[in-house]
């Protein structure tokens, strides 16, 4: 009974530190830009990259780009994936999105090659790109059938919409400030520019209370939560109770309750950029570079929405809350699930079941990856950790590719988004091709000749090349029509 009550206790507390730090600025903006995109952006807008009709070299190119510059986790990214997905992107390229955005982004190679060196954060690159377009071609390969309808459904269910408006790319591109102000790590954006101290007593003791109900490991990558944090949960479970009665029935107009939750959202984000730090005197309250930034962002997504049609901004918020009703309960349990199982797993495991680069190692590797979530950029020097611990460079690669893609909550998200078989296979997919590259790498650094994983890279191009033909064949005959 207490290890079952430990256990609970873990999953609660990583639940709680999860929700404390990480959706806020990230997921719930990615909600909002995942609603636009759907309800704002015309099919033939998405279609003209990421579409089945549009050309190989443009689509999957299109996708690979587009991830590379949002430095997001495996589950903020799951939102703008099933955004575009539903908007008519065709399953490959939606694919290579939902794989290279999260492992491959600028931020996250960039801090490898501090932390790692920068042989490693090029071989992250090489491989996240060449197995992520690889992974999407294979899926739009398997499910060549599903994308087809899918493409005919979306075709009915935008056929109405010609071209994107002026005030829909300005709400999407202040959503996309919000979401980069929000994220990105620039000293500019962490600098304080004032700070005032509220005289509230009692505040120390709070986060000792904090520490305790939820106790943390910083070197395994671990989060406690924070005066601020615990504050920010209240807020959300605000949210969450003024949109259930704002934005169930937003088709037939705003009420109330919308704006409360607006309004609560808004202000949610601006807390969540504010730094507070609790001390003797009370809390102090310093205005950061990212709250400036939040908050002339969110003016600008407050002004171009005026200039939306009452049906259109509707829409959006619609699409925003269904994506919210159909992914975050499935978040919300998946990160539960993650802090029980983390408890069960320990890192110096690694040492013994990791220290070499074969098949058995690299599988390790990735397993660890899905049940070891870590937020965007922290699994970086969590693999630090881990190669500190003996593990072999290899699978170190290996976890870094499966770590920021199949975490257990993004597996349960993109099952709710494309269904069990295609998410299944795409797990299956990921976790084959992290394993192949970390043996690729792992044989690179124990001294293999460069022609032979040359050649094992160019045998592996070829193939895809074969196959893009096959598939071109496929799709021009009648039948696959």
């Amino acid at each position: 009974m207490n290890t079952l009550l430990h256990l609970a206790n873990a999953g609660a507390g990583n639940l709680a530190a999860y929700l404390a730090a990480h959706v806020l600025l990230c997921l719930l903006p990615a909600f909002f830009i995942a609603g636009a995109m759907t309800a704002l952006i015309p099919k033939a807008s998405i279609t003209r990259w990421l579409g089945r009709s549009a050309p190989y070299r443009v689509s999957y190119a299109a996708a690979a780009a587009a991830g590379s510059l949002l430095a997001v986790c495996s589950c903020t990214i799951v939102p703008l994936f099933a955004g575009i997905y539903r908007k008519g992107a065709g399953l490959g390229p939606a694919i290579t999105f939902l794989f290279f955005a999260p492992a491959g982004n600028v931020l996250a190679l960039a801090y490898t090659g501090s932390i790692l060196g920068a042989e490693f954060a090029f071989a992250r690159l090489l491989l996240c790109l060449l197995f992520g377009i690889g992974v999407g071609m294979l899926m739009a390969l398997l499910f060549r059938r599903d994308d087809a309808s899918h493409d005919v459904a979306t075709d009915t269910a935008f056929a109405e919409q010609a071209r994107i408006g002026p005030a829909a790319k300005g709400v999407l591109l202040a959503l996309v400030a919000v979401l980069i102000a929000g994220t990105l790590k620039l000293s500019l954006l962490t600098a304080t520019f004032a700070s005032v101290t509220l005289p509230l007593p009692g505040v120390e003791a709070w986060q000792a209370a904090l520490f305790r109900w939820v106790p943390f490991d910083a070197a395994k990558g671990e989060e406690g939560v924070s005066v601020q944090g615990s504050l920010l949960i209240g807020l959300l479970v605000l949210i969450g109770l003024a949109a259930w009665k704002g934005l169930e029935n937003i088709v037939e107009g705003a009420i109330r309750w919308t704006w409360v939750a607006l309004v609560l959202a808004a202000a949610t984000l601006l807390v969540a950029a504010l730094k507070l730090t609790p001390g003797p005197a009370g809390l102090e309250v310093a205005l950061t570079g990212r709250a400036l930034a939040v908050g002339l962002a969110l003016w600008a997504v407050w002004q171009q929405a005026r200039r939306l049609a009452a049906d259109a901004w509707r829409a959006w918020l619609w699409e925003s809350w269904r994506f919210v009703k159909q992914i975050f309960l499935l978040l919300v349990a998946g990160v539960f699930l993650v802090g029980v199982v983390r408890q069960l797993i320990q890192p110096e495991w690694i040492q013994n079941l990791a220290g070499r680069n074969d098949l058995p190692a690299n599988a390790v590797a990735v397993l660890f990856g899905v049940f070891m979530y870590f937020p965007t950029l922290v699994e970086v020097p969590v693999a630090r950790m881990f190669l500190d611990l003996g593990m072999h460079r290899g699978p170190l690669l290996a976890y870094l590719m499966a770590d920021p893609e199949l975490s257990l909550q993004s597996i349960l998200m993109v099952a709710a988004v494309i269904g069990r078989p295609k998410a299944f296979a795409y797990v299956g997919l990921v976790a084959l091709f992290s394993i192949l590259a970390g043996l690729l790498y792992g044989a690179w650094v124990d001294g293999a000749k460069a022609i032979w994983i040359a050649i094992g890279l160019v045998a592996f191009m070829g193939g895809l090349a074969a196959l893009l033909v096959w598939m071109r064949g496929r799709r021009s005959a009648p039948a696959e029509a």
